[in-house]
């Protein structure tokens, strides 16, 4: 779709699409007449496009055991499958309905809708963006797909999500981070606090990377963001390479003395460092006796 098609909003509206995923009508006990239909499960296949691609295994396990028990609460938002003769594609309710197959349910409640494939991405970032487990990165790439994709502003997006809108602007900003600091937020090695303090930093990277080896606090993080203090960097030692004199010199005293010498003489300067290592208490005697001489 072009650009310039977006932004001038999308068929029903953010706030039809909203009420869809939130509104759609739990259904008590077991009778089906908030759904549109009871369909074979085999008929129901997921959406390709889905933003969302991990499920977590055993909050899944729970929610099967729930649908074993009680059945499916409520139904699934389907639209005409444009792949399958028959069949329906998943606008929202992935989770559940792989929780039914796990559950072996042989039918399954749907609603009908007759979304474009646009519409159908809209509703899938919607969905995800409501999601209890939503990490703050997770949340953040929902909040800039919607208004980079479909033109919506910070401030539709407050009044249709019930979020305030310095949430949204805060949580977009996230996304300037660098990869690594990202992935931080992702396993929950730092939390949407750090982050927004890091965002002020020069130098985010290393400073997240402290954070998370000392355990600091967001006040701590705020606080070092703000002093404009820069990590040092570990210094890696210099490698200085022997000249084929000194080691034909170490080679010449491991000889004489029966132990192994090091000549440590740096290139360019007068003194330098000689060691000398013995395996023994009697190796030593020796070497004290011979330097007493």
């Amino acid at each position: 779709m072009a650009k310039n098609t977006a932004k001038r909003g999308l068929g029903r509206g953010l706030s039809a699409l909203m009420a869809d995923v939130s509104d759609a009508p739990i259904r008590t006990g077991t009778s089906a007449n908030s759904a549109d239909l009871l369909v074979p499960i085999e008929k129901v296949n997921p959406n390709p496009d889905q933003p969302r691609r991990s499920f977590d295994k055993e909050k899944l396990a729970d929610l099967s055991a729930s649908i074993r028990e009680k059945g499916i609460l409520q139904p699934l938002i389907v639209r005409a499958s444009p792949r399958q003769k028959d069949g329906y594609e998943i606008v929202a309710g992935e989770r559940r309905w792989r929780a039914a197959q796990m559950a072996k349910l042989h039918e399954i409640p749907v609603i009908v809708r007759d979304f474009n494939d646009t519409e159908v991405l809209e509703v899938a970032i919607i969905e995800n963006i409501q999601r209890a487990d939503l990490n703050p990165v997770e949340e953040a790439a929902g909040y800039s797909q919607l208004m980079e994709k479909f033109g919506h502003t910070q401030e539709k997006l407050s009044e249709v999500l019930g979020k305030s809108r310095s949430h949204i602007a805060n949580s977009v900003r996230l996304l300037t981070l660098p990869p690594e600091v990202l992935a931080f937020l992702r396993e929950g090695k730092l939390t949407s606090g750090h982050a927004r303090a890091l965002i002020t930093s020069e130098v985010p990277l290393s400073l997240a990377r402290l954070v998370v080896k000392q355990g600091l606090s967001v006040r701590e993080t705020e606080k070092l963001a703000k002093s404009g203090v820069k990590p040092k960097p570990a210094r890696s030692p210099k490698v200085h390479l022997k000249d084929a004199d000194t080691k034909a010199l170490e080679g010449d005293l491991s000889a004489q003395l029966g132990m192994k010498v090091l000549v440590d003489h740096k290139p360019g300067e007068k003194g330098g460092m000689l060691s000398i290592q013995y395996d023994t208490l009697d190796q030593l005697d020796d070497l004290c006796r011979i330097l007493s001489h």
